[in-house]
């Protein structure tokens, strides 16, 4: 079997985000549009190497560590970036797979596609195209009369005709490795923008008569760059209607796929129903025949278990809320765990940071807190006990199970009397 290693560019500035983050580190759905890259390539190749420039630390610090990184010194362009990782390849004897670091909509499923049909046509090279309506700011793809890829010309060189060949280049290759350094000691430097394009590669092997293919994306949209923050938003509206599409597929009602947003790596149960207004981050996971919003909030590491009700104007972090419990008005959770069946009233509040640290709150099976109590953190709810509406249960006065707390600050109810 013909190993694939994989190169990620990400050494570009990014200077149209107008931005002090580095492009790649800006999140589509929750995570770095880099990390999008990046599972991709793990997910088809042996071995992932990032090219890095701007920024390069703040986005080293970002990739696994079972992802190799080089730097590009001066950005002379895509062919030079390539170069650089020549030190990576030195014992590679397979294909090598170029993606952009700037480009997370590409499926895995189109990938393997242009990996199949390269080692079907013992390529060269070959690259995955899409077909747009308005092509403006991408290379176009130029055929001979046979449809025969010839070259790729950038827009800024592209002549009056070639600007409306609608057919562009993604950015996305896959190279025999000897051929690709072959063919970068050949390519010259573009005198307008000083820089090598990996691009003219494609006329270089086509000279050379090797053999070049192109593989048209069946969706355009996963070729998009992103290089402004409409682009951006753009990216985030696309992928989050693919989660919500993919989620409904699988026996999740979404009732307004509009004005709902899921992160990339949620799991959400059969027959949940999301209402709309609702904002469900990463690194959560909800159970089966839950109610969520409208209007709520779940945000990281929250576990929401199987018929729980999260309401309107909630929100819900670091949190576990146990099966059948009921959080139904506003009100708050954070480091929270809560039991079964356990009742949550309006305008709840867990105080979770005294300015400090955080602390955790945990609130037992069958509980009943009362509207508008405060859980001051660090505290415990016992099982079936009762906060009185309005209590304000202070740090480390835990309420035993079965008991009632009444009062601010809150104080022990015990055999008709308020014991504090």
């Amino acid at each position: 079997m013909i190993k694939t290693s994989a190169i990620i560019l990400a050494a570009g500035k990014g200077t149209r985000m107008k931005s002090e983050v580095p492009k790649v580190l800006h999140d589509v759905c929750g995570c770095p549009m880099i990390q999008h890259v990046v599972d991709a390539a793990k997910a088809v190749s042996s071995s992932v190497c990032v090219v890095l420039g701007q920024g390069h630390l703040l986005v080293k610090e970002k990739l696994s560590s079972d992802v190799s990184t080089v730097m590009q010194k001066k950005l002379l362009g895509t062919a030079d970036a390539i170069k650089a990782t020549k030190s990576f390849l030195k014992k590679h004897k397979g294909n090598v797979l170029i993606l952009c670091g700037d480009a997370p909509l590409l499926e895995v499923s189109s990938i393997r596609k242009l990996l199949s049909a390269h080692k079907k046509a013992k390529a060269a090279c070959t690259f995955l195209t899409a077909e747009l309506d308005d092509p403006k700011g991408y290379g176009r793809v130029i055929r001979s009369s046979g449809s025969n890829v010839i070259a790729i010309c950038e827009e800024k060189d592209a002549s009056f005709e070639e600007k409306h060949i609608c057919e562009i280049n993604t950015g996305v290759y896959c190279f025999r490795v000897q051929d690709l350094f072959d063919g970068l000691d050949k390519i010259t430097i573009n005198k307008k923008k000083k820089e090598y394009y990996l691009t003219d590669i494609i006329s270089v092997f086509v000279r050379q008569k090797k053999i070049v293919r192109a593989v048209k994306l069946s969706d355009s949209t996963e070729g998009l760059g992103i290089n402004t923050r409409a682009d951006l938003a753009e990216a985030n509206r696309i992928l989050n209607k693919k989660i919500l599409d993919k989620l409904m597929a699988q026996g999740v009602t979404i009732v307004d796929p509009t004005t709902t947003y899921v992160g990339a790596n949620v799991k959400v149960g059969q027959d949940t129903v999301v209402y709309p207004f609702t904002f469900i981050e990463n690194d959560v996971v909800i159970g089966s025949k839950c109610t969520l919003g409208p209007f709520c909030h779940i945000r990281p590491k929250s576990y929401i278990k199987n018929g729980a009700q999260i309401g309107n104007f909630t929100e819900v972090s670091r949190s576990i809320v146990g099966e059948q419990s009921l959080m139904k008005h506003f009100g708050f959770l954070g480091d929270t765990v809560v039991g079964k069946k356990v009742n949550i009233g309006a305008g709840v509040v867990t105080a979770n940071y005294d300015g400090t640290k955080k602390s955790k709150t945990v609130i037992g099976d069958q509980a009943f807190v009362g509207s508008d109590s405060i859980l001051v953190a660090p505290v415990r709810i016992g099982k079936k006990s009762v906060t009185a509406a309005g209590c304000v249960v202070p740090k480390n006065r835990n309420v035993p199970n079965g008991k009632t707390i009444i009062g601010v600050p809150g104080r022990i109810k015990s055999k008709g009397k308020i014991n504090g």
